[in-house]
């Protein structure tokens, strides 16, 4: 009994505290992302207030969370819009994992981490998150820009690419050899396939099986059933979140749209203890040690997005301003970051603080780089012009050739404006 009463208390203030410090996000304009990471660290173990009696029931609420947010992702795209990204978008998703996997690996086999670590922390600085980004487009009311479909496709490669990505990473960790993990890739990719197909020509049906005109019943058989097949999938060494984006994507149309708007509130509460768990596994002293590679990381990376973003647009037709705003839309990591870091937690210490860091310092700096990232560079070449000017007018008057001057562009040929990019 006292234990129970302990365990009561021990939620009601986590949860409590995560209202508070979301409802405090929201109003300084940022994501609650890094405060329930903080939070974490304040109740996990040589924190302020270490937890006792909840940490297990936080950590089976953690992977509910991490189930219920490739659930709802997998509910946002239909398979059709899958298949159209992958034809038009692959080239800038092989861009993007080239600019932002590499950097992770090649600093975790730096740092002596070894082959698995690297695979890991390549996934980390790799995947944008798609709930800051969407979130941040919306609150600058870009969502009808022309840059916006380009961004959201890179992010709908990215997550589908996750669907192969993670469970050859489970294999890794689980330590497989090279014949468990060709086996569990060969089975990612025929189910990644066969979902593809059987929702594109039996969706309808699908959706209309598990459809319900009473909200509770559907939310019954859509949380069952992302939860079932999530089992079966980790059972199988393929993931667990990938196999509820499986679901996600097998369910379209007006069933989705209505399971999406059940689920959500669900999804928050759950991801936001995801969150927290992940920060209870760090200790706050291990930051400090990785703070300087992880700020390194995430200055190399951010630019490496702003790249990606950059050439996606320009595949598009978008002009120079819009190309920057798409790359400065892209820096923000989270949700995605922290589920790989969790994945690879026991192949070396190091890789859940750092991650911690690194995501904690992007999901801050991402939205800042979504909003300033056009405008510093065009203020920035605007300068530059005019010292060219003045040095030219110098020259003229002076009657000698001007002094060579620095790059005169930073951001290419200038284009489009506003909306139209």
């Amino acid at each position: 009994m006292h234990d129970t009463t302990v365990l009561l208390i021990e939620l009601g203030a986590v949860i409590l505290g995560l209202g508070l410090v979301g409802r405090f996000a929201g109003r300084i304009g940022l994501s609650p992302i890094p405060l329930y990471l903080l939070g974490g660290l304040a109740f996990g173990h040589g924190g302020l207030f270490p937890l006792t009696a909840s940490e297990e029931f936080i950590e089976v609420g953690a992977e509910i969370g991490v189930i219920l947010l490739l659930l709802l992702l997998g509910l946002e795209y239909s398979a059709s819009e899958l298949v159209t990204s992958l034809k038009t978008q692959y080239p800038s998703g092989l861009v993007d994992f080239a600019l932002n996997a590499v950097p992770g690996a090649v600093a975790a086999l730096l740092l002596g981490w070894g082959p698995v670590a690297a695979v890991a922390l390549a996934g980390v600085t790799w995947i944008s998150s798609s709930g800051v980004i969407a979130k941040v487009l919306t609150d600058l009311g870009r969502l009808g820009n022309k840059e916006t479909p380009v961004i959201l496709g890179v992010l709908v490669i990215e997550d589908l690419s996750m669907a192969l990505y993670l469970p050859l990473l489970t294999a890794l960790v689980a330590g497989l050899g090279l014949a468990g993990t060709s086996v569990a890739m060969v089975i990612a990719v025929g189910t990644v396939g066969i979902v593809l197909l059987v929702a594109l020509r039996f969706g309808r049906h699908i959706s209309r099986a598990v459809s319900s005109d009473t909200p509770e019943m559907l939310l019954l058989v859509v949380l069952g059933l992302a939860l079932l097949i999530a089992g079966i999938a980790s059972k199988l060494q393929v993931s667990a979140a990938v196999g509820a984006f499986l679901v996600g994507i097998a369910l379209s149309g007006e069933t989705a749209e209505n399971a999406r708007s059940l689920l959500s509130p669900l999804r928050d509460l759950f991801a936001a203890v995801f969150f927290v768990f992940f920060g209870l596994n760090t200790a706050p002293s291990q930051i400090p040690p990785v703070l300087v590679p992880a700020l390194v990381l995430a200055l190399i990376t951010a630019v490496t997005k702003v790249i990606t973003g950059w050439y996606a647009a320009g595949r598009a037709g978008v002009g120079s301003r819009g190309r920057l705003r798409a790359g400065g839309a892209l820096v923000a990591r989270g949700e995605f970051s922290i589920v790989i870091a969790g994945l690879a937690a026991g192949t070396d210490p190091r890789i859940t603080p750092l991650a911690t860091a690194y995501v904690m310092i992007l999901v801050i700096f991402g939205p800042l780089t979504a909003r300033w990232t056009e405008p510093v560079v065009r203020r920035t070449k605007g300068l530059i012009d005019a010292r060219k000017a003045r040095r030219e007018a110098a020259a003229e008057e002076s009657g000698s050739t001007p002094l060579p001057v620095e790059a005169e562009t930073v951001s290419g040929p200038a284009g489009g404006s506003g909306h139209g990019g």
